[in-house]
């Protein structure tokens, strides 16, 4: 992250706050500020606390995701689907013996850390850009994981069954062992992006170097889990308290209800001399970024096999994870419901999916919209799948369960005289 720090400083892509703020809202209210003013650069402040330095919004518009990768932002889906899942013959990790992470070792005490209380609505401060590192029977996974600060030396962690970390969690307990883990905090923007990309189990980090075009290093912590580099990385253990964790609020701007959770309880505390503490605001730009762009090329890959896909777009008025836009250039009738259907196999959170034509730019609303308007008839056009598995995160769902929506704005092919626009007066 100090790597990263002083590049966007030098291209002027940094907004620097020098005054003291507080970990509890202050910071958070200030980098939402920015964010309702439509500024997506990220926020450095350099006095969280009176002492710390907090970087947040490190990611929050896909141009800044886009340059990283060397590409547009606009065919960020397309680049990210030609990027093999498990990584590639480029794409090694190198673990290494030693790390700028391990400068200062020390006992753990999270409240020597700025970990920040985002809402008043908080059930407590949270760590949120933390990647989640664990190990069993020679698989490794890294993933992301909002982490509710207990005491000095526990976290409640929110684990979403049934994905990987869960049942590596539910498998160590059921052996009568305890899970080890490492947090890092501060890494990468690139490993950031792969921990929180579905991928095969245990290829984030050869995803990653995919990514990166060169090998991601990782060191071992204490309890011998191997983490990346990071500007402050957690050792710890995952055993079989639980505690209540919640009220969070997510990814639509509402809060997530209270759970009963596993507990992580730490041993050890890495940190470099003078750490970067990362903070990922909720509901935020950089949020929603990194919960919805990882599944673009996912939906892409899926409709890839059943159509001549374009491009995906997940909707910022969908919250980049509910509602998914597709373009396809279409060869045959059936062929955008198809697409529909595998949008919602590769997304199972997805409400909303609307399929258009390659004239149709998917980045605009309007655009879409427009589409909708004219090229739908509701009695042909319209996929509804009552009574379906949705995401735990909207609040609109019972039980669990929610209706999906599939609209098929495409031409009728043979007639798309019919729809031809007229855009100059010449």
């Amino acid at each position: 992250m100090h790597e990263f720090k002083d590049k966007l400083a030098k291209e002027g892509k940094l907004i620097e706050i020098e005054r003291s703020v507080g970990s509890k809202y202050e910071a958070a209210s200030i980098c939402a500020e920015f964010e309702q003013k439509g500024n997506k650069m990220p926020v450095l402040f350099h006095s969280v606390d009176g002492t710390h330095k907090v970087i947040m919004n490190v990611v929050g518009g896909r141009e800044i995701l886009a340059d990283l990768l060397g590409t547009s932002s606009a065919e960020l889906a397309p680049f990210l689907a030609k990027i093999p899942e498990g990584g590639d013959s480029e794409g090694k990790v190198k673990i290494v013996d030693d790390s700028p992470t391990k400068e200062v070792v020390e006992e753990p005490d999270l409240s020597e850390l700025p970990i920040l209380t985002y809402f008043r609505g908080d059930g407590g401060a949270y760590i949120t850009g933390g990647v989640v590192v664990a190990e069993l029977d020679g698989v490794r996974n890294a993933s992301i994981h909002r982490l509710m600060v207990l005491d000095e030396k526990r976290l409640a962690a929110r684990l979403v069954p049934p994905r990987h970390l869960y049942k590596m969690h539910r498998e160590a307990i059921e052996r009568g062992e305890e899970l080890k883990v490492g947090i890092a905090i501060g890494v990468d923007p690139l490993v950031l992006l792969a921990a929180s990309t579905r991928v095969p189990p245990g290829k984030e980090f050869d995803y990653a170097s995919a990514l990166k075009k060169e090998p991601v290093e990782l060191f071992k912590l204490g309890n011998g889990v191997a983490i990346p580099h990071a500007e402050i990385a957690l050792e710890g253990f995952i055993g079989e308290e639980r505690a209540k964790e919640g009220p969070f609020l997510d990814i639509t701007g509402t809060y997530d209800r209270i759970r009963e959770e596993p507990v992580i309880t730490l041993t050890k505390l890495y940190h470099r001399k003078d750490p970067i503490y990362h903070a990922i605001l909720p509901s935020g730009g950089e949020h929603k970024l990194l919960m919805g762009v990882p599944y673009e090329p996912l939906i892409f890959r899926a409709v890839e096999r059943v159509a001549r896909v374009k491009n995906v777009f997940l909707t910022e008025g969908g919250c980049c994870y509910l509602h998914a836009v597709v373009q396809i250039k279409k060869e045959g009738e059936g062929e955008s419901k198809n697409a529909i259907i595998a949008a919602f196999a590769a997304h199972p959170s997805l409400k909303l999916v609307v399929v258009v034509d390659t004239d149709i730019d998917i980045f605009d609303t309007d655009e879409v919209e427009y589409a909708i308007a004219t090229r739908v008839r509701w009695n042909e056009d319209v996929v509804f799948i009552p009574g379906v598995k949705g995401s735990s995160l909207d609040p609109s769902a019972k039980n669990g369960l929610t209706t999906k929506l599939g609209i098929d704005a495409t031409m009728e092919l043979g007639g798309e005289k019919r729809y031809e626009r007229v855009v100059t007066t010449e």
